[in-house]
């Protein structure tokens, strides 16, 4: 891969004739107008990060998280590429182009989780659930619809990704000016791409990370192409997405711990036990158990301090000091990792998240498995998702149905009509355009589509606000 095609500047659209003839912002700082200024990143305020339906003031939501990753990747990307020039691996990578690339970087952490749906990914697993539950048992004129569409449509919704529903939305469903999206740049796209892999594509066990989800639909195949084509990566990752996937982690990990913390679920002596007796076990070199030996002695310094300073909340304060510190540890691991491997990522034969194949490895699997240890599998956690499950049962049940009939010549009942009067014309819009010249199991496939775009676009408050108005709940 070549810097030169990683960061082309070429969009779906050419850019606007009515653009000021003094624009001093390149491309790709454009492109952070268009994602702050639109209604999809806005919805992040009231989408799950990791508690859904919480009210608390504290705890992450989907756009706080977005601007925590937006923040760690830019700066992961000035420590990587100066570094770089510094070592005089890449004679491609200037300042001007860090300057891109760390726009770009930015960009791409606004928008990495744009497309999930409510409740977090929680919410991911509901709908994949409920289309293997009920698809097989589905008709359409009589005609089961797994018999009707194709295998990898039917694919698609058994394997349904926020990574590829952030695709789709970009480039099709935030339908303001025209089919095109937000029209954003290709490299910013090509970076938000984790998996670049069809839902048939996918193997977990293969040991490439690019292959453990899919990246796009087939409904979206050809704008793949294209973006994949004209930034010279095909069926790689393009560099800068290793870089977004190591900013999300750091961002995720140590937040949720925080939130974890703050919340109840993990006071400061269970983290700290939990570190030193089950996890150092498990560091795989010495350079692994003297990270986390000395993470966990600033962890106790922190608190000692707390307590010496008579601060009315030591383990808290210890804490929140130490998630700080975990940070940088991680953003310098992730900056050596992809420093140690460049030949191989430009090549695209590496295959490893960075943070995994670091000495910061261990620390990041802890936070992470302690998350899902004592949060996830807490009764707390339970009766929320169980919630979230009534809701997603309703609205799937009611929008497939009615989406199956719609746009057929055969008859639907007055409460089908009704319902689909409840989809966004956005979404409509996007039907009717990406539906012309298809035949009827692509125009099936597209309606079933258009209820996870629908749902999608929803946030948590409005998908629970739906489901009760629905039930005639007050």
């Amino acid at each position: 891969m070549d810097w030169n095609d990683l960061l082309c500047e070429k969009r779906r659209r050419s850019s606007s004739t009515t653009a000021l003839s003094s624009e001093t912002r390149n491309e790709f700082q454009r492109d952070y107008h268009r994602i702050i200024c639109s209604a999809s990143f806005r919805r992040l305020q009231d989408k799950t990060q990791v508690f859904p339906l919480d009210r608390g003031d504290f705890v992450r939501t989907r756009l706080t998280h977005s601007l925590e990753v937006a923040s760690f990747a830019k700066s992961l990307g000035q420590m990587i590429f100066r570094s770089i020039i510094e070592k005089n691996m890449d004679s491609n990578i200037t300042p001007e182009r860090i300057v891109k690339i760390c726009s770009i970087l930015e960009c791409s952490g606004l928008i990495h989780d744009i497309g999930n749906p409510p409740f977090g990914h929680f919410g991911e697993d509901l709908i994949r659930d409920w289309f293997r539950k009920n698809l097989p048992h589905m008709e359409l004129n009589g005609e089961k619809l797994t018999n009707i569409l194709s295998e990898e449509m039917a694919a698609d919704l058994y394997n349904f990704e926020g990574n590829a529903q952030a695709l789709r939305l970009l480039t099709k469903l935030h339908f303001l000016v025209d089919e095109n999206g937000m029209n954003l740049t290709y490299p910013l796209l090509n970076t938000i791409i984790k998996y670049p892999v069809p839902s048939l594509g996918i193997d977990r066990e293969s040991g490439d990370i690019r292959q453990k989800k899919m990246g796009y639909y087939q409904a979206d195949k050809a704008i793949f192409e294209d973006i994949t084509a004209s930034t010279g990566t095909g069926d790689r990752r393009h560099p800068l997405a290793f870089i977004l996937e190591a900013a999300d982690d750091i961002a995720y990990k140590t937040a949720d711990t925080e939130d974890a913390v703050k919340k109840g679920f993990i006071s400061y002596n269970l983290l700290v036990n939990e570190l030193k007796s089950h996890y150092a076990p498990m560091c795989r070199t010495d350079e692994e158990r003297a990270a986390l030996a000395k993470a966990v002695e600033k962890l106790e310094t922190y608190f000692s301090q707390a307590v010496e300073n008579n601060i009315s909340s030591p383990e808290q304060n210890a804490v929140q000091r130490w998630i700080i510190y975990v940070q940088g540890i991680l953003l310098n691991c992730a900056e050596t990792a992809f420093i140690a491997n460049y030949s191989e990522i430009m090549a695209g034969t590496f295959k490893k998240e960075l943070l995994a194949v670091s000495e910061g490895n261990t620390i990041a699997f802890a936070l992470s498995d302690m998350a899902d240890r004592f949060v996830f599998q807490s009764q707390e956690i339970y009766k929320l998702e169980i919630a979230a499950e009534a809701i997603y049962e309703f609205l799937l049940s009611r929008l497939t149905r009615a989406a199956v009939l719609y746009d057929t010549d055969l008859p639907r009942s007055p409460i089908d009509m009704r319902i689909m009067e409840l989809v966004s014309d956005n979404y409509i819009r996007a039907y009717r355009t990406g539906s012309k010249s298809c035949n009827d199991a692509e125009k099936l496939y597209l309606r079933l589509l258009l209820v996870t775009d629908f749902i999608c676009g929803m946030t948590d408050g409005y998908a629970k606000k739906l489901y009760r108005e629905l039930n005639g709940i007050d």
